[in-house]
């Protein structure tokens, strides 16, 4: 085996391509209990914004321990994600147990959000809760099974 290019340690960010920022990020708010920390949201109908990467294209960060996690509003109006096609297929959160899902569980009831069972995956070793984003981008909630 040859030697690796670079050896990184986690994932830095994640930054996922919406359809509206307003609702999006209202719904990651909502999912994360979070405000994001970084925010060019209410300048995205500014001249060049979706263009500008300081602004950050118009989008937002959100903090996540020591990793971020980007919406950028580029995609137009109506288009809907495709797990099945070249790029992303889903994103995954880490919690801290399987009781936190079942926790998450009973939040998304209560905010009238739908979300698959949680879902022990067996030979993975974990346990996952998914649930769909505006833009139909799979997420999944993930803690190590006990």
């Amino acid at each position: 085996m040859s030697e690796p290019i670079a050896r990184p340690t986690a994932l830095a960010h994640v930054r996922v391509t919406v359809t509206d920022i307003a609702r999006s990020k209202a719904f990651y708010q909502q999912l994360l209990g979070a405000d994001p920390v970084i925010d060019f949201s209410d300048q995205v109908d500014e001249p060049g914004i979706r263009e500008d990467r300081e602004r950050f294209y118009g989008g937002c960060v959100f903090q996540l321990g020591d990793q971020v996690f980007g919406l950028r509003p580029v995609a137009p109006a109506g288009q809907r994600f495709d797990p099945d096609t070249v790029g992303l297929d889903h994103v995954s959160f880490a919690v801290g147990s399987v009781d936190e899902l079942h926790q998450a569980a009973t939040r998304l009831d209560a905010a009238g959000i739908e979300h698959g069972e949680v879902t022990e995956l067996g030979q993975a070793g974990m346990t996952i809760l998914s649930v769909q984003d505006p833009d139909d981008i799979n997420l999944e909630f993930a803690a190590l099974s006990s």
